[in-house]
């Protein structure tokens, strides 16, 4: 309703200045409250779903993109918009300042939404080992075909940028043969979230690979992992609320 209102007082703002009317009654009117979205906890899956579709999605020509989506909570624009200079494999990092999107099904660079979308993520040694294996693999199949050895990263074998869209189809389809719950190919990027913070994984290191603006935004978006955190807090609780004696006596073997 406030969106219907809004659009009515903006008519009668442009009658106003059009001099077809004399005032905008509209603006007399109590505008609706604008109701709250519901918020929807974002579809993830667990280590076994997530090893499942990795073991199927082997041998495919962008596993290694989808590991490393999966490994690292990349946004789809990011990952396609790496180029081998933002990697660093002797000190495993990668050093995100830019994206790939598809405007009418051309490819444009940009730059992140956000100071923090630039930024800095740390890879584990095996995908250290998936992105030198698939440099080693791009520079050869280049070199076959005596054509440049491209400096992006993930490329189709005409060594052009892999649309987004093409990335997303080939997640569906791998998904459909596996027995998994079907989710969205950003829902990886939620998976490796909620798996680090239900490992324990404070939210701050968890915000900060994802590249979100704040903390705050990582704790109210996946608030529902958090309190399976709590059974550890309980016990912090009893132990610092009991008397020292008798966790003394509580903890003394019995005799033999």
């Amino acid at each position: 309703m406030l969106e219907v209102h809004l659009i009515i007082r903006g008519a009668l703002a442009e009658a106003v200045h059009r001099g077809l009317v004399s005032r905008n009654v509209a603006l007399a009117a109590h505008a609706p409250r604008l109701r709250s979205i519901p918020k929807v906890e974002p579809e993830t899956w667990n280590t076994q779903q997530l090893q499942a579709f990795l073991a199927a999605a082997a041998g495919h020509r962008l596993f290694p993109a989808l590991w490393v989506l999966a490994a690292t909570g990349m946004r789809r624009s990011e990952l396609l918009g790496l180029r081998w200079k933002d990697i660093d494999l002797d000190a495993g990092a990668i050093k995100l300042n830019r994206g790939l999107v598809s405007v009418g099904y051309e490819l444009h660079e940009s730059r992140g939404k956000t100071a923090n979308a630039r930024r800095r993520i740390e890879l584990d040694p095996t995908t250290i080992d998936v992105l030198t294996s698939w440099k080693l693999w791009q520079h050869a199949e280049r070199t076959a075909l005596g054509s440049p050895v491209p400096d992006r990263v993930f490329t189709d074998c005409s060594g052009d940028a892999v649309y987004p869209d093409k990335l997303t189809q080939t997640f569906d389809r791998i998904v459909r043969r596996v027995d998994v719950p079907v989710i969205r190919l950003h829902d990886l990027r939620h998976t490796h979230a909620t798996l680090l913070i239900d490992a324990g994984v404070p939210v701050k290191v968890v915000s900060e690979r994802l590249g979100h603006a704040t903390a705050t935004f990582t704790i109210e978006t996946y608030q529902h992992v958090l309190p399976s955190m709590q059974t550890h807090a309980v016990d912090v609780v009893a132990t610092l609320m009991t008397p020292v004696e008798a966790n003394r006596l509580k903890n003394r073997k019995k005799p033999t």
